[in-house]
């Protein structure tokens, strides 16, 4: 049973599940099922898809996470970043004859879904590593303006303007003279009433006495409120007929699995977009997941989230729905709600086919305004002016890279955002560790401990230098290190030692191992012997078989003391015993 839950998770938190944990989970799911529904519609339309693509795409990948995911809260499905990216990289390609839209939203769902698999399955889930936290910060909040500003047309009456920023915005001012005065109205106003919800109504329920679950409840049943007052006002006073937009019809029932496309000159096209969706849905899904977790002391296993987030993705695919994630906003509300194993996801799923095969109908007449509205008082909360003055302060060179991707991305698009982005995050480490801070030290007096001659008083001799490179030893650094070396002894004519003080180095490369002989063997043509102190097990043991430790002119010692007790025992001073 044991190696079967390590694939099957729900084998594992399957056993222990009883009546209390049942109803806790099954309040949790009435609570997000009914906030899911609005928002899964919502998303749908931000991908420039039929609504009822959202819903399918909130059904089958709740169930496959809960099966094979690790978190107890997490709720995957549509979520804003990554509907954005699929309504960019849809309109971006040119879809073969045959491909709707739709169809081509799975596919990428499904191609997206291999990758993930193929990540967990090869243990390639450092991928994610390549995209720093400034990146992704600065790309979540470009992309939450991109989303807010596009659908500003939605809430005015406009029509469709894709692109970047200033295509965007060019397309609103170009079309000011076409704006609908009601349906102006109507998405102001449920606008206003949205960020009511989120920001003051808890505050009256709390004077009321009501706090808690219940308050959580209502608070996240804003949205639903403002579906049924707005499309109850639209069938009542007929406002399509004056010009409002809505939804229209909606496919009453479960959906029917279909198989993607395999059209080749489509999976070429979608392949670059499809790892990228990937690479962000899997950070976005281990953020959200860990950081439930850490609040519960529970375990999270990234590689086991690799597959779970590939599985629901499989089921999106096929089930004609879009890519998915898990999402913050919606796994929040799960946890506040009480969630404590993923049955709530499976409870969820019911709750939403409840909802696919009774309440389409219903939502004819529900005004694509309300939609947009739902989805900027959602996106607002992705722009993270805090994070951004945070890394200003603490390192430019961060603060550069996040502004790279904020620009790409507002101004040429999602994926020359991303890809930039990691281009400069990257270059800029290149360019920070190939000229590492390399310190001369010494002895801090009646101590064992040797730092910075520049920044502690501390005793040195003349016959023996000794360097710590505060940086592993790798192609791109390790000529500054023997130019640094070759300067230090070229003002120094007594010297007769050098010690690498080896205890900041992780790794030794290739090109490392070289410079080290290019190093010992000018020393020593030099009269200089060159020594090792402090090297770590794992770098000796890659510099043991590799002939070096024999080609030293020095010795290799265990700690720095020990170097200067046997090359400069003049130059100590005499340890003080506590």
């Amino acid at each position: 049973m044991r190696p079967l839950s390590r694939f099957f998770p729900i084998l594992d938190w399957g056993r222990h599940y009883n009546r209390q944990t049942a109803a806790n989970d099954f309040i949790a799911a009435v609570i997000v099922s009914i906030m899911l529904v609005p928002q899964s519609l919502a998303y749908a339309m931000l991908a420039g898809l039929p609504p009822e693509v959202g819903l399918y795409a909130s059904i089958l990948p709740l169930v496959a996470y809960a099966i094979f995911g690790t978190s107890a809260t997490l709720a995957v499905g549509p979520v804003a970043l990554i509907s954005l990216m699929t309504a960019s990289i849809i309109g971006a390609v040119h879809l073969p004859a045959g491909v709707s839209p739709v169809l081509a939203a799975m596919t990428l769902a499904i191609i997206s879904a291999v990758m993930l698999l193929a990540m967990g399955l090869f243990r390639l889930g450092f991928i994610a590593n390549f995209l720093s936290h400034p990146v992704i910060s600065g790309f979540v909040s470009a992309s939450g303006i991109l989303i807010a500003v596009g659908q500003v047309r939605h809430l005015v009456g406009l029509p469709k303007t894709d692109g970047n920023l200033p295509e965007i915005l060019a397309g609103l001012v170009s079309h000011a003279d076409k704006v609908n005065v009601l349906t102006a109205f109507l998405g102001f106003g449920c606008l206003g009433f949205l960020f009511w919800v989120r920001s003051g109504l808890r505050r009256v329920l709390c004077r009321l006495g009501i706090a808690g679950v219940w308050a959580t409840f209502v608070v996240r049943a804003g949205p639903v409120l403002a579906v049924i007052i707005t499309t109850l006002a639209s069938w009542y006073f007929d406002l399509a007929a004056e010009g409002v937009k809505i939804v229209g019809t909606i496919p009453q029932g479960f959906p029917a699995f279909s198989a993607p496309s395999f059209n080749p000159d489509l999976w070429r096209q979608l392949a670059l977009p499809a790892l990228l969706i990937s690479v962000i849905g899997f950070v976005e899904t281990i953020s959200v997941a860990q950081t439930l977790a850490a609040k519960r002391r529970q375990r999270i296993r990234p590689g086991q989230e690799l597959i779970a987030l590939g599985m629901a993705n499989l089921g999106a695919g096929f089930a004609g729905g879009l890519p998915v994630t898990g999402g913050f906003a919606r796994s929040m509300v799960n946890f506040d709600a009480g969630a404590q194993t993923p049955a709530a996801g499976l409870m969820t799923a019911v709750g939403i086919t409840g909802a696919t095969v009774f309440l389409t109908p219903v939502l004819y007449y529900l005004p694509q305004a309300t939609l947009a509205a739902t989805i900027i008082v959602a996106v607002l909360t992705l722009v993270d002016l805090k994070t951004i003055i945070h890394i200003w302060r603490y390192s430019r060179a961060d603060f550069g890279a996040m502004m790279v991707t904020v620009v790409l991305t507002l101004f040429l698009g999602i994926e020359p955002g991303i890809m930039g982005g990691v281009v400069v995050s990257l270059m800029l480490y290149l360019h920070r560790t190939s000229r590492p801070h390399i310190a001369v030290v010494g002895q801090v007096p009646g101590t064992e401990h040797f730092r910075n001659i520049l920044r502690h008083d501390v005793a040195t001799g003349t016959s023996v230098l000794t360097v710590r490179p505060d940086e592993s030893l790798y192609f791109a650094n390790c000529r500054f290190l023997e130019d640094r070396i070759y300067a230090l002894i070229a003002e120094n004519t007594v010297l007769k030692h050098v010690v690498l003080m080896c205890s900041a180095i992780n790794e030794i490369d290739a090109s490392g191992l070289e410079s080290l002989r290019e190093i010992n063997a000018r020393l020593r043509d030099a009269g200089v012997m060159f020594h090792l102190s402090e090297v770590k097990g794992p770098v000796m043991d890659r510099l043991a078989p590799s002939g070096f430790v024999d080609e030293l002119a020095g010795q290799v010692f265990l700690s720095q003391y020990d170097a200067l007790s046997k090359l400069d025992p003049a130059a100590l001073t005499p340890c003080r015993i506590a």
